[in-house]
């Protein structure tokens, strides 16, 4: 049976942070379950926005929520209108908190894994084949900057009676790197034949050392990126200079060696009747 588990669960802490950022001993259950509350509220109310994670900070009877969404107007409203009516219903609802709200912008949504699985949900509702939703979606994160996709769906795809999984990978995604920046998003399809799950891992490069974790409201790039192709890590055996002469130089003299230790040629003539 494999054994398997969260892409960034297995990251946090090396190059991955948390979500919720505080700490309580007496009141944990409650602030837990105050933030599970959260997120999903917003979620619903927002969920055409593309909101991709929801960060939490608290600080004493303040509550820092902060909004990474590809969709900011949506989210702010006209002139704040937006913002401000779910700054109030989040204070209402978690009592005398105060509540603040910062926005943040996903410039790239073809960058982002949990955005990318729920555009696959929505092309799956819409009754557009899975396979193109799928190719597409690879395509675009490709051309986007991504080192690596792969996306796996399961459940009754195309109305059959029988439950299945197909998957589809563009590049490579190292699972088992821990210094491989890799963001994964899961979503759902509620469609008539029943529930369609989609996972999404993107590989966005890899992290040389240990960087310094980030504090709540980063940039969603929290690696730093670097080449992980071989040819442009690795120096090459021959400069530039010596060109393809000088493995061609080095051919000849094997060969001479090796005829040496072989020893001399033999050649096997034919009797000739006289």
């Amino acid at each position: 049976v494999g054994q398997k588990t969260h892409p960034r669960g297995l990251r946090l802490g090396i190059i991955e942070t948390w979500d919720s950022q505080w700490y309580n001993e007496k009141e944990y259950t409650q602030w837990l379950h105050e933030d599970l509350k959260i997120q999903s509220f917003i979620k619903e109310r927002l969920s055409r926005a593309g909101i991709s994670r929801i960060e939490i900070e608290r600080v004493g009877d303040r509550c820092n929520i902060h909004i990474h969404t590809a969709r900011p107007g949506i989210v702010i409203g006209r002139r704040g209108v937006e913002a401000e009516k779910l700054q109030a219903d989040l204070e209402r609802s978690s009592g005398e908190r105060t509540i603040r709200i910062n926005v943040t912008e996903i410039k790239r949504p073809e960058l982002d894994a949990q955005l990318v699985a729920e555009a696959v949900a929505q092309q799956i509702l819409r009754r557009s084949n899975f396979r193109q939703a799928m190719k597409k979606s690879i395509i675009a994160s490709m051309k986007a900057g991504a080192q690596g996709v792969k996306i796996s769906i399961g459940g009754r795809l195309g109305g059959a009676e029988m439950a299945r999984s197909e998957s589809n990978m563009e590049g490579r995604v190292p699972l088992h790197t821990l210094r491989a920046n890799i963001d994964y998003g899961f979503a759902e399809a509620d469609t008539t034949y029943g529930k369609i799950g989609i996972k999404t891992w993107i590989f966005k490069g890899e992290v040389i050392g240990r960087p310094e974790l980030p504090g709540i409201g980063s940039p969603s790039s929290r690696a730093t990126q670097v080449p992980t192709d071989s040819s442009q890590r690795r120096p090459s055996r021959f400069s530039e200079e010596e060109g393809s002469g000088a493995r061609s130089a080095g051919r000849p003299r094997r060969r001479r060696d090796q005829d040496r230790r072989r020893g001399p040629r033999r050649t096997n003539h034919g009797n000739t009747e006289s």
